[in-house]
C-alpha cells in the first residue's frame, strides 16, 4: 500500500510513489538477544512456573531471540536426556526431542571463531562466554551469576549477566 504525504507545489520533483504514513507513527521492531545457560533451559522444563519458564515462552512468542552454538546445544541436549531430568519433570524422551528440536528450530545459530576461555571456577561456563560474545547477546541468563566472574569482576562488559528474574524485571520496564 503506498503512502503519500500532502507536498507544497513548491517541492522539488514528482510526488513520490511512498512516503511515511501522515501521522508520523512507525513501527519500530527491536529483538533482544540472549545467550541461556542450561540451568535456566532446565528451571523451563521443570516447571510452567518462574521467571525461567517466562522466558522461553518470550522466545516461543518470537519476542525475544535465542543464541544457540553447538557446544551450547549438545549440552542442553545431555542435560535435558538425563532419565532424572525425565523423571524429574515427567517428561519423556519423545518430550524433551520436541523441546530441543525447538530450541534448534528457535535459536539463532552462532558460529564461534574464537575460544576466549576466560577460565572461569566451571570450565563448562566457558562456552556461555564464547556464545554471548559471539553472538552479540546483550544477556546471558543464568541462576549462578557468581559462576561468571572471578573475584567480584565481571570478565566482559559486551553483555550483562543476569538472573531470569532480574530479566524479566528489566523486560517489562522496556516492553510493559
Amino acid at each position: 500500500m503506498a503512502f503519500s504525504a500532502s507536498r507544497r507545489s513548491s517541492d522539488r520533483g514528482p510526488e513520490p510513489e511512498w512516503s511515511l504514513p501522515p501521522d508520523g507513527i512507525y513501527a519500530i521492531i527491536s529483538f533482544v538477544k540472549v545467550t541461556v545457560d542450561t540451568n535456566i533451559l532446565y528451571q523451563a522444563v521443570c516447571s510452567r512456573l518462574g521467571a525461567s519458564n517466562a522466558i522461553l515462552q518470550l522466545v516461543r512468542g518470537g519476542d525475544l531471540q535465542l543464541a544457540i552454538s553447538v557446544p551450547v546445544y549438545e549440552e542442553y541436549r545431555a542435560v535435558l536426556s538425563r532419565p532424572q531430568v525425565r523423571r524429574a519433570t515427567g517428561l519423556s524422551q519423545v518430550d524433551i526431542d520436541a523441546i530441543l528440536e525447538f530450541i534448534a528450530l528457535a535459536g539463532i545459530p552462532t558460529p564461534i571463531d574464537f575460544l576466549w576461555r576466560p577460565n572461569l571456577k566451571d570450565e563448562s561456563d566457558n562456552m556461555f562466554v564464547e556464545l554471548a560474545v559471539a553472538s552479540g547477546s546483550e544477556y546471558l541468563i543464568t541462576r549462578n551469576r557468581r559462576h561468571y566472574s572471578i573475584g567480584n569482576t565481571l570478565l566482559f562488559d559486551s553483555f550483562t549477566v543476569v538472573t531470569p528474574a532480574e530479566f524479566l524485571t528489566q523486560w517489562r520496564k522496556i516492553h510493559g
